[in-house]
C-alpha cells in the first residue's frame, strides 16, 4: 500500500486525481498555501484532490485558488469534510 500523501492513495476518494492532500485540521491560510504548493509541485494539467474542513477552509480556499487561475473540477460535501478537485493550469 502506498502511503505518501502526496501520490493517490487508497484514501483517495477519486480515481480521477493525479495526488491526494489531507488538510483537515489545517487552518486558513496556510491550507491554501499547502494546496498552492503543492499544486506547483504538480505536472500542467494534473489534477488535485484535496480534503477540507467545513467553515472558513471551504469558504477561503476555492476562491483564493480560482482568484489565482486554478480550475476547480469538483466540490463534493462528505460527512465532516469536503473533497474537492482543483487543476493545475496547462500554461501557468
Amino acid at each position: 500500500m502506498n502511503l505518501d500523501p502526496f501520490k493517490g492513495t487508497d484514501s483517495s476518494t477519486s480515481d480521477r486525481a493525479d495526488a491526494y492532500l489531507d488538510l483537515r485540521g489545517t487552518p486558513c491560510p496556510i491550507n491554501f498555501v499547502r494546496t498552492k504548493l503543492r499544486l506547483e509541485q504538480m505536472s500542467p494539467g494534473s489534477l488535485l484532490e484535496v480534503w477540507l474542513d467545513p467553515g472558513e477552509p471551504i469558504e477561503q480556499v476555492p476562491d483564493s485558488l480560482k482568484m489565482e487561475g486554478y480550475q476547480l473540477e469538483a466540490l463534493d460535501e462528505r460527512q465532516d469534510f469536503f473533497a474537492m478537485l482543483v487543476r493545475r493550469p496547462v500554461v501557468s
